[in-house]
């Protein structure tokens, strides 16, 4: 995903959710709707949500120092986290309240038709907002499906924004079939029912980008089929023996750290391995261009019957 990718979905999301969520408000002023209410909290805490992710992409981009010698580039996890926090409390348990206390204290809607045409209206731009998001999203995901992009981006910002803005249009959907059950029966049960269907999808969906956040926050390695890339340039170098190991870890979504020991022949001069580990280094980034933190230990593979080799053999042994 490019940078710019990634934040012409997440403007597009917040222009469309700042202006919805003042419209929510104005309905639920003039109506009562605890469903408009909800939808109205909803926008907010999605209008903070993609402004904390434009802050994380900022703040990623400071340069290393001596206290992180790696970078800020996991900054964004940390804010996509964040904006699940605060779409389950924010979002979802205020909406689950407002329906509750709705349910115990009912009251008929006044002005009804307002609240319905807000709802088309927001609808309608949430569309638009989602049309943006799958577009930009269509640019990274590949062939993987959509459960796949959401569970194995490491960018954070479209799956996010994808889960948001589909949670988003789900909501307007509960928050039209509440407010339209109680216009046609005259029953305001119908609109407490809807509020609690919009905090319940809400704290799923707060859920889901929890767990998907926190497994980058822990720390990600490399996809399989890149793993296999790296592997494969390593080993193709004629003056490798074999891999021996190797670990990798994302540092930010765009920053991938690449560790490897490497077994050389056992006579190998230092100049030579040196010579041959940039070469490695270069195909590696040329096959993975996210691999941008290298290292490589230079060893030599053993077998369990070298256990006593010549004292007089120069060979290169790196240290665990």
């Amino acid at each position: 995903m490019s940078a710019t990718g990634g934040s012409k979905a997440i403007i597009a999301a917040l222009l469309a959710n700042a202006g919805i969520a003042l419209t929510k408000f104005i309905a639920w002023a003039f109506s009562g709707s605890s469903s408009m209410l909800a939808e109205a909290v909803h926008s907010v805490a999605d209008s903070g949500n993609q402004a904390l992710l434009l802050l994380g992409k900022k703040v990623s981009k400071k340069k290393a120092d001596a206290e992180h010698p790696f970078g800020y580039g996991r900054e964004r996890f940390v804010y996509a986290f964040v904006v699940s926090i605060i779409l389950f409390s924010v979002g979802g348990v205020f909406s689950i309240y407002e329906g509750v206390n709705k349910l115990t204290h009912p009251h008929p809607l006044e002005v009804p038709w307002l609240p319905i045409v807000v709802l088309l209206i927001a609808i309608t731009l949430e569309s638009f907002s989602l049309r943006t998001a799958i577009k930009e999203s269509n640019h990274v995901r590949g062939s993987q499906s959509w459960v796949q992009f959401v569970r194995h981006a490491r960018q954070p910002e479209l799956p996010v924004v994808l889960l948001e803005d589909v949670a988003a249009l789900l909501g307007l959907v509960f928050a039209l079939f509440g407010v339209g059950l109680t216009i046609l029966t005259g029953d305001p049960l119908w609109d407490a029912v809807g509020t609690l269907m919009i905090g319940t999808l809400l704290v799923l969906v707060a859920i889901i980008l929890g767990i998907e956040t926190k497994s980058l926050l822990v720390g990600e390695g490399a996809t399989k089929a890149d793993t296999e890339a790296i592997r494969d340039a390593i080993n193709a170098h004629p003056e490798v023996e074999s891999l021996i190991h190797m670990k990798t870890l994302y540092l930010g979504p765009d920053e991938l750290l690449v560790g490897a020991k490497i077994a050389f022949a056992p006579r190998e001069l230092m100049t030579d391995v040196a010579d041959t580990i940039n070469e490695v280094e270069k195909a590696i980034r040329e096959v993975v261009p996210a691999a941008r933190v290298i290292y490589i230990e230079p060893d030599v593979y053993r077998r369990p019957s070298d256990a006593n080799p010549s004292t007089d053999a120069f060979f290169i042994r790196g240290v665990d």
